[in-house]
C-alpha cells in the first residue's frame, strides 16, 4: 500500500493539531452526483453495485475527482450484514431497503448467528482492496457498518419505520430477544469492521441512525453499550499506523457525555447541537465530526458560505474537527454547492490556524 500523501483527516481525529479542518462527506458517493447515476444506471441495480468491486471502486472515486475531500469513504450499505446473515436484502422501486425474512419468530432471533466476513462479505473486501490501490495513498480510506441496534431495526421491522413498534414492541415484551439480537450483531459487526481495516481500511465508523429513537436509558442499554463491545475488539493499529473510530447517533446530542466515553476516538454529531457547546462539554476526550444541516446545500452560495463558517468559527481553533454533515447529503443537492462547501471549510479554518 502506498503511503499517505494527505493525513489530515486522520490527524484531526486524533486531535492532532492540522493546517486546516479536514472535510469528508456522509453518503458523497451518491444520486446528486450524474457521474454516479450513469454508472448506477450501468450495473442495473443498488446491491450489483455494492457487490462489483469494480463498480464500487469507480463510485467511490467520483467525489474526489471533483472535489479536494480529505478522506474517501468505501461505498456500500449498511444492511450487507443482515443479508449475509441469509434475511434477504431487497430492494423496491421508491420503497426502499426491505427484507424478505424479517426477525419477528422466537426461534429465527434463536438461530441468527455473525456470518464469516471473510467469506459471505467477501465482496466488501475486495472493494476495500481495490479502492487502497485505486487511491495510491491521496487520502484515507474510511470503513463503515451500522450499529447493532440500527440493524436489529431494519431486521425486525423489516425495513425503515416510522413508530418501530416492531422493535419496540421486542424491546418492552421480549429483552432477552432483542439482546440476542444485539449480540450476534455485535460480533458480526466487530468482526466485519476488523477484516475492512485488514483489507486496508484505515479509519472506522459506526452508524446509529435509529439510536435517537430510544429513551435515555434504552439508548445506553440497547444502543451505546453495544457499540462500547465494537470499539473495545477494534483493532487499533495496522500499517504503523492507529486506526481512529468513530461513532455517530443522529439525534443523539443529548447524550454526548456517554457517547464520548465509549472509548471511539471521534464522535459524529447532527446538525441539533451546537458544535461550539459540544466541544466546551467533552473536552479533549474525542475529537468532533459534523456538523452542516444536509438542507444548507440547497441555499444560495452566500448562505452556505456562511453557514459553514459558522461551524468552523465555534469549534474554534483547537485540534480535533472534521467537518461533515450532520446526515448523508441529499440527491437533491447541486453538486456546485458542494464545491463552494468545501472551498469555504478549507479556506476560513486555514485563516484561523494563521490567525486571520
Amino acid at each position: 500500500m502506498s503511503a499517505l500523501k494527505n493525513d489530515t483527516f486522520l490527524r484531526a481525529l486524533l486531535r492532532q493539531p492540522t493546517e486546516y479542518t479536514p472535510l469528508w462527506l456522509m453518503r458523497q458517493a451518491g444520486r446528486y452526483l450524474p457521474e454516479y447515476n450513469a454508472t448506477r444506471a450501468r450495473a442495473g441495480d443498488f446491491l450489483t453495485l455494492c457487490k462489483t468491486p469494480d463498480l464500487a471502486t469507480e463510485v467511490t472515486l467520483q467525489p474526489l475527482a471533483r472535489y479536494p475531500l480529505d478522506a474517501a469513504i468505501l461505498f456500500s450499505d449498511i444492511l450487507t450484514v443482515p443479508d449475509a446473515m441469509g434475511l434477504g436484502l431487497y430492494f423496491s422501486q421508491g420503497e426502499g431497503p426491505r427484507f424478505e425474512r424479517p426477525l419477528r419468530d422466537e426461534w429465527e432471533i434463536r438461530d441468527l448467528s455473525a456470518p464469516d466476513p471473510t467469506d459471505h462479505l467477501g465482496y466488501v473486501m475486495d472493494a476495500v482492496r481495490s479502492i487502497r490501490r485505486a487511491l495510491d495513498g491521496a487520502v484515507p480510506l474510511i470503513g463503515f457498518s451500522g450499529s447493532p441496534y440500527t440493524l436489529a431495526c431494519y431486521m425486525i421491522e423489516g425495513g425503515s419505520s416510522d413508530d418501530y413498534r416492531h422493535i419496540k414492541t421486542m424491546l418492552y415484551r421480549r429483552p432477552d430477544l432483542l439482546h440476542r439480537v444485539l449480540e450476534v450483531n455485535t460480533r458480526a459487526v466487530t468482526d466485519y469492521l476488523n477484516a475492512q481495516i485488514e483489507a486496508g481500511a484505515q479509519a472506522v465508523m459506526i452508524f446509529d441512525s435509529w439510536g435517537g429513537s430510544l429513551t435515555p436509558h434504552g439508548y445506553r442499554e440497547f444502543s451505546l453499550d453495544y457499540m462500547e463491545r465494537i470499539v473495545s475488539g477494534l483493532i487499533k493499529e495496522r500499517e504503523g499506523r492507529r486506526i481512529p473510530s468513530i461513532i455517530f447517533t443522529k439525534g443523539g446530542g443529548n447524550w454526548l457525555e456517554a457517547m464520548a466515553g465509549a472509548g471511539a476516538d471521534a464522535v459524529g454529531l447532527d446538525w441539533t447541537l451546537d458544535i461550539g457547546e459540544a466541544r466546551r462539554r467533552v473536552g479533549d476526550r474525542v475529537a468532533l465530526q459534523g456538523n452542516l444541516d444536509p438542507c444548507a446545500l440547497h441555499g444560495t452560495p452566500e448562505s452556505i458560505r456562511a453557514e459553514a463558517e459558522r461551524i468552523v468559527d465555534a469549534y474554534g481553533n483547537h485540534p480535533g474537527h472534521v467537518f461533515n454533515l450532520g446526515h448523508g447529503i441529499s440527491q437533491f443537492t447541486d453538486p456546485a454547492n458542494v464545491a463552494v462547501l468545501v472551498d469555504a471549510v478549507h479556506s476560513r479554518s486555514r485563516a484561523i490556524r494563521a490567525g486571520a
